[in-house]
């Protein structure tokens, strides 16, 4: 048996820039940090010749081919084995709520099949393969920041180039900027999941009309790493406040009423910025806060759930192993 622990991700600024549509026009920008929330994906030998896996859903078939899971059937493909294996996957947050569950899953499997192979697989090829599956071979409208996150953990700073390789450099600062930071970063729940392929596909499609905004979004992720690299904590909130301004203007679905109220309130009550995760329309809202202020901030949003999180230095990696 064979098992992989894939984190999540908190991504502070330029997500949207990783989309194929804005970096085959100009090199995109993301600043994101994996967190101690994770995808769990166990793969062992099953005792008949055919594919069993256990999801939201169970699939006993077999053949790969008759395998409904797009990612599961895709990276079975790509990697193998191909009959008499079990791969069942849990998590600690549940998908669709903008944190990368859907790529830190694809990484998971990738990682756990490649060990259960007897194959070393580096965070560069996990990150790669899993974008083949993901926009490659299931076409998802997505980007790439998720893969990569996932796969190399840490606080990274990633860039997307025009030929589409991708550059991850850890974000350097100085002693205690990070535990400042996270001292003032506040996530809580919505309750609502989404679909992030709806939005994103809005949100790539028109590109003449929204270069300038994803430009601006590119050059935020640049500035709060500059911010962070001097240790300017205090910074990021009108980073954060900046980005969701324009981000909320490229597609229709990335805000509403629920998020616009809790929004307004935790700036009325000390948060000095915030945006939603991910594709948007639900999922989280990472917010800027002074540390006295998350209590006052708290009580403000009702219907909404904290979440303690911490920084997640290490990326995908295998943490059992039975032979």
């Amino acid at each position: 048996m064979i098992i992989s622990r894939t984190p999540f991700r908190v991504s502070l600024a330029g997500g949207g820039t990783d989309l194929p549509a804005f970096y085959k026009r100009q090199a995109g920008a993301v600043l994101s940090t994996a967190i101690d929330k994770y995808m769990y994906v166990t793969v062992n030998k099953y005792f008949e010749d055919k594919i069993i896996l256990k999801y939201s859903r169970t699939e006993l078939v077999p053949r790969l081919q008759n395998v409904r899971h797009p990612l599961l059937r895709e990276c079975l493909r790509l990697v193998g084995p191909r009959r008499g294996v079990e791969v069942t996957s849990m998590a600690d947050v549940v998908g669709g709520t903008g944190l990368g569950s859907s790529s830190s899953f694809t990484v998971g499997v990738l990682h756990a099949l490649h060990a259960f192979k007897g194959d070393f697989c580096p965070a560069e090829e996990l990150a790669r393969e899993a974008c083949v599956v993901e926009i490659g071979r299931v076409k998802e409208p997505i980007g790439k920041q998720d893969q990569y996150i996932a796969a190399f953990g840490g606080f990274q700073f990633i860039e997307f180039m025009p030929d589409g390789s991708v550059k991850v450099d850890p974000l350097i600062c100085p002693p205690g900027t990070l535990e400042n930071l996270r001292a003032h970063l506040l996530l809580v729940y919505s309750g609502i999941k989404r679909s992030a392929g709806r939005i994103l596909r809005k949100v790539g499609a028109g590109m003449d009309e929204k270069e300038a905004g994803l430009s601006r979004i590119g050059e935020l992720a640049r500035q709060a790493r500059r911010e962070l690299q001097e240790g300017r904590v205090e910074a990021i909130g009108g980073i954060l406040r900046e980005n969701w301004e324009i981000k909320r203007t490229l597609a229709g679905g990335v805000s509403n009423g629920r998020i616009d109220e809790a929004y307004r309130a935790a700036l009325s009550r000390g948060a000095s910025g915030g945006k939603i995760l991910g594709a948007g329309g639900g999922g989280f809202l990472l917010l800027f806060c002074p540390p006295k202020k998350r209590k006052t901030i708290l009580s403000a949003l009702r219907g909404w759930r904290e979440i303690p999180f911490a920084f997640e230095p290490e990326g995908s990696k295998i943490i059992y192993v039975s032979r």
